[in-house]
């Protein structure tokens, strides 16, 4: 991490910020192709601890920590990352067809606060040319696709509800079998229609039935916009009952960047730049949102995927005492580098130990 945080990271904050994340992306994915690299890299970088070993609907979780989406958004990487100490990694967001995106600058840092500011926009070639590439690669981790609503941009005329539903349903037809669980983006921060969409009577029952129909066996999870209160858990969890491909959730970032995140950042400067926050400061509210499904939820039927602010062991296990089985991270690359997840895994092991637990599902909620 030293040797990141010293050299490294300097070169990469020269960069403007995308440009950065785009010349890591290009390394991983080149490095995937070097012989040897990635058995270099599981030396240097995997955990293997059986106590951290999550199991889930058939799938077998190396340990707890996974890349969220967004790094990787065309799963080019995955041959490196598979070598990096995740348990797992989510690509995406896919859609339907492709998309531009939002205008660049579109990603930047926030140093002070440990945080970036991500208005992407949901760029993606489109489902065709990812499932070809999910067809092609074997992996050896568990892999989620992270599927949304393709964003026309905002001069497009909004999609009648129907058209919104067979969006999701069209990239759900052409990933589900190429992946092992799917990820209902529900609630993007970085678009500007549909992002009420599923707030509506009836629509997310809607999608989720024409799921059923479709006879998914992959597991699907809900990522949903933040939410605390009981009666709107409810109604979420009263609208996912009834069908059987939903198998847990994720919380998504906060939309702008609400005045309860307490940003050190100067406020003049931060309010020019356009999107959500993502990082440290978003990890309070997540994880009371987290903790509130938790208790509210039917926990032998569901699980919930936590994010937001991961940056240590510390950060990881207070989510998974709060009801995360498991637990995602993005940012934390930015500041700390790919060293960030095997010493996460290994503190986690610890506090495991500490704590008088034999293994990471009896932490699980222990805190809830």
């Amino acid at each position: 991490m030293n040797f990141y945080r010293l050299l490294v990271r300097p070169l990469l904050f020269q960069l403007p910020a995308e440009m950065a994340h785009q010349a890591g992306l290009t390394l991983c994915r080149m490095l995937g192709h070097v012989p040897g690299a990635t058995a270099v890299m599981r030396r240097m970088y995997q955990c293997h601890d059986p106590r951290l070993k999550v199991q889930f609907q058939g799938l077998t979780f190396s340990n707890p920590m996974g890349l969220a989406a967004g790094w990787d958004k065309q799963g080019t990487a995955l041959k490196m990352l598979e070598s990096m100490g995740f348990g797992f990694a989510e690509i995406g967001s896919i859609s339907a067809r492709p998309s531009l995106g939002n205008p660049k600058p579109r990603l930047f840092r926030l140093p002070s606060d440990n945080a970036i500011v991500v208005n992407y926009g949901l760029p993606n070639p489109g489902v065709e040319s990812v499932a070809k590439r999910l067809r092609r690669f074997q992996q050896t981790q568990p892999l989620g696709v992270n599927v949304v609503k393709t964003n026309d941009g905002p001069a497009a005329p909004p999609c009648p509800d129907s058209a919104v539903i067979e969006d999701y349903l069209s990239t759900i037809k052409q990933v589900h079998d190429d992946c092992d669980y799917l990820m209902l983006n529900l609630s993007c921060p970085n678009t500007g229609h549909e992002q009420a969409f599923f707030a509506r009577p009836g629509n997310l029952s809607n999608l989720l039935q024409q799921i059923d129909d479709l006879q998914v066996t992959t597991p699907v999870f809900l990522k949903i916009a933040p939410i605390e209160q009981a009666d709107q858990i409810e109604q979420l969890l009263l609208q996912c009952r009834p069908h059987r491909c939903v198998a847990g959730f994720s919380v998504n970032l906060p939309t702008g960047k609400p005045s309860e995140l307490n940003l050190h950042a100067d406020p003049a400067a931060l309010a020019k730049l356009p999107g959500a926050i993502a990082g440290q400061p978003v990890k309070e509210l997540l994880n009371r949102c987290l903790r509130r499904l938790y208790q509210q939820m039917d926990r032998e039927r569901y699980i919930i995927i936590g994010s937001g602010g991961v940056f240590t062991a510390e950060d990881a296990y207070e989510k998974i005492c709060y009801g995360a089985s498991l637990v995602q991270l993005y940012t934390a690359l930015v500041y700390h580098g790919p060293l960030v997840v095997k010493q996460i895994n290994e503190g986690l092991a610890q506090l495991l130990r500490r704590d008088g637990f034999d293994h990471v599902s009896q932490a699980v909620g222990s805190k809830a």
